[in-house]
């Protein structure tokens, strides 16, 4: 008897302990991505930086989201592309139920932007609220930016209206359920940090227990090695261009120089790792995958 080819991975989650703290990467999928979202850089450079590094052309893009147990929380970082971007995305709850996770036990929702592949996962097919217990926390300026009817005439081409569209879909059913903060503490280990540029609130979540961290990553980068190698490399869908490449450049130095643990949306999963000046620019080291917690 010939054993039948399987279609999927097994499920997508890893663990690592932060102190008392235990952060999961749960995988959302991948989509197959275009250089023609890359501005500041020739597509050709694209092609050989990539290329150079065994990366598949045309590029794919990984969606991952972060799941937090405190003790008092169980949290989640992002909800990936939910329902609507077809076959190869929309696992998050897949990969958390294979670790015993139903959406019900989330009481709290981290949002790092309200772009669609981070937010489309708060709702079903039908509109509803995927996570009936769950308070979602989100940047004061990011949820200004988009709550305001001004907003889509400011924004670049990149930026379609149904962006916005989609950030009224998707919260809807929340209602008053929506925290706004600024820089700092959220909850017990877990600090707010603006990172301002892809939009007005983008945020980075620094998980910090037992002298032991990682900060958490929104759109610092989509396409890993790109723009970890060519930080200049932006993307069209940046509200601020200059600023998104000033706030790259930012938060790559000071991994760099902190020696400090990160973990990215768009990074390859498992998703955590550390970061090295190399050359002109910088690279992704991964984190070498431990079979215990």
């Amino acid at each position: 008897m010939t054993a039948a080819k399987p279609h999927c991975q097994p499920s997508g989650a890893y663990h690592i302990a932060i102190g008392d703290m235990t952060v999961t990467a749960v995988n959302d999928g991948t989509f197959q991505a275009t250089f023609d979202m890359i501005a500041g850089i020739d597509q050709e450079d694209c092609i050989r930086i990539e290329t150079a590094a065994f990366r598949p052309v045309p590029p794919k893009m990984t969606m991952n989201a972060f799941l937090l147990r405190t003790g008092d929380h169980v949290a989640l970082v992002d909800t990936g592309c939910g329902t609507r971007s077809g076959p190869t995305l929309g696992m998050v709850c897949r990969n958390l139920a294979a670790i015993g996770i139903v959406p019900a036990d989330i009481d709290t929702i981290l949002i790092t932007h309200m772009h669609p592949d981070h937010i489309n996962g708060l709702i079903d097919e039908a509109g509803e609220a995927v996570f009936a217990n769950a308070e979602l926390v989100v940047n004061e300026a990011e949820l200004q930016f988009f709550r305001d009817p001004m907003s889509p005439s400011r924004s670049p081409d990149g930026e379609p209206q149904e962006f916005f569209e989609g950030f009224r879909r998707a919260t809807r059913p929340y209602g008053e359920r929506i925290r706004t903060v600024r820089d700092g503490p959220v909850m017990p280990g877990v600090i707010a940090v603006t990172q301002a540029g892809h939009t007005p609130g983008h945020t980075g979540w620094l998980i910090e227990s037992g002298g032991d961290s990682v900060m958490i990553w929104g759109d610092i980068v989509h396409m890993p090695h790109l723009q970890f190698t060519a930080p200049q490399a932006a993307t069209i869908l940046d509200i601020d261009r200059d600023l998104a490449v000033a706030t790259r450049r930012r938060a790559l130095d000071m991994a760099a120089a902190d020696r400090l643990r990160v973990a990215g949306i768009h990074l390859d999963f498992p998703a955590f790792g550390h970061v090295e000046r190399r050359g002109g620019g910088y690279a992704f080291v991964p984190e070498v995958w431990r079979a215990v917690v």
